[in-house]
């Protein structure tokens, strides 16, 4: 089977879906939906993939809006690919998840038509991943056992402002801390109170004195969840929620130990007790891309005018976080960045408008072009599937 035979048939499926994939991602992104609430975007996807003659798996992994949508012409090789629908609080869209969803649409679809064609053998899965900006469905699914069982290469894109796939995606983890002081009146004896809103602002005074002593690289940020109901009441209670970030899961493990000594010190100075716990999913982790499979869709892009930074630059950058960091851990991984022809940044109204754009939708189905071509080699070439497991097995390097 000639390349010109498999790049043929992706371009003229993804074509053929165009309009379709544009009425699709539009859907989502006017109806933007929080995480584990995504019903209708679920709805909308399930039921298309089902009209496509995958089988379906609803509420996957314990989800109820997850799903996995698979489709085999016996044995071979396995891809999965990932779609994202959820959005965020006040800003919709802001991180171009409509454009994820129709990017795991148009690459499965494609694949799906390469193996009826019986182009490839083998097996493809789209996992429909709910909640990544929350409670990241993504960890469920590698814990579930779904991602290590169904598939053997993982791959997502990403739009973003530029183009990119060395970039560092942070390990990340979500600390909740709560402190329980004593009510008193405020004005007539705050000597009888124990101020909780006092230890929630010195915890914010330590990590921000942290800031000084830690890596560069890493981040701290948080908000108050509770700050007190009345000013003339000494509160007994307060709450925040704090995201730790590093470049590796090591030295996040380090800084979480630092951050919770923050508020621990914060307990003991203003007499209060606290609870602290660490996102009930466990920690996301760093992405690690596999370079084999990152160089043969880099080429790809590159034919189409795409322009890239050295890799040595790239791996300066420091992104955001992403749960497609767990299943690169799991088997190997890319999760390459797109541009969309915008200059504003993610989890922001301007991103949210651009991807909305006919001009952002025309560089999704350009970058799931590549992506579904990177996923033809991995069913077609010994060699190359070997080599991007070699790259696995060696570990992520830093």
């Amino acid at each position: 089977m000639s390349n010109s035979d498999i790049k043929d048939s992706i371009t003229q499926t993804i074509d053929g879906l165009d309009a379709t994939l544009r009425e699709i991602s539009l859907k989502i992104h006017d109806d933007p939906e929080l995480g584990n609430r995504e019903f209708h975007a679920y709805e909308l996807l399930t039921r298309y993939l089902k009209e496509q003659g995958f089988n379906i798996v609803y509420g996957a992994a314990g989800m109820k809006t997850a799903f996995i949508a698979e489709y085999t012409n016996g044995p071979g090789r396995r891809v999965g690919f990932c779609s994202e629908y959820d959005a965020l609080p006040g800003v919709g869209h802001g991180c171009g998840h409509n454009l994820i969803a129709i990017a795991g649409l148009a690459c499965a679809i494609a694949t799906k038509r390469l193996l009826e064609e019986n182009k490839i053998h083998g097996t493809v899965v789209l996992f429909g991943t709910p909640a990544e900006e929350s409670t990241s469905g993504k960890i469920t699914f590698v814990k579930s056992g779904e991602v290590n069982k169904r598939v053997d290469v993982g791959m997502m894109l990403h739009p973003f402002a530029e183009d990119g796939l060395y970039a560092n995606m942070l390990a990340l983890d979500t600390l909740e801390v709560e402190f329980f002081g004593k009510q008193s009146h405020a004005g007539m004896a705050p000597w009888n109170g124990i101020n909780a809103v006092d230890a929630i602002m010195q915890g914010f005074d330590n990590i921000a004195m942290l800031r000084q002593q830690i890596l560069p690289t890493n981040r701290m940020h948080g908000i108050i969840t509770d700050g007190g109901e009345a000013a003339n009441v000494i509160p007994a209670h307060s709450a925040a929620r704090f995201y730790a970030r590093s470049v590796t899961r090591e030295q996040l493990a380090d800084l979480k130990a630092r951050m919770e000594n923050c508020f621990k010190a914060a307990a003991k100075a203003t007499g209060c007790t606290y609870k602290m716990s660490w996102g009930p999913n466990g920690p996301v982790e760093d992405v690690f891309m596999n370079t084999t499979l990152a160089e043969y869709y880099k080429a790809l892009m590159e034919e189409q005018g795409v322009k890239y930074l050295p890799r040595a630059e790239e791996e300066q950058i420091i992104g955001a976080s992403t749960d497609m960091g767990n299943f690169s851990y799991a088997v190997p991984c890319i999760h390459p960045a797109y541009g969309i022809d915008t200059t504003a940044t993610n989890h922001t109204k301007e991103f949210a408008t651009a991807a909305s754009t006919l001009k952002a939708h025309q560089n999704t189905l350009r970058a799931a072009k590549c992506l579904s071509l990177t996923a033809a080699h991995v069913y077609l070439s010994d060699t190359f599937y070997e080599a991007a497991v070699v790259d696995f097995k060696k570990g992520k390097t830093q």
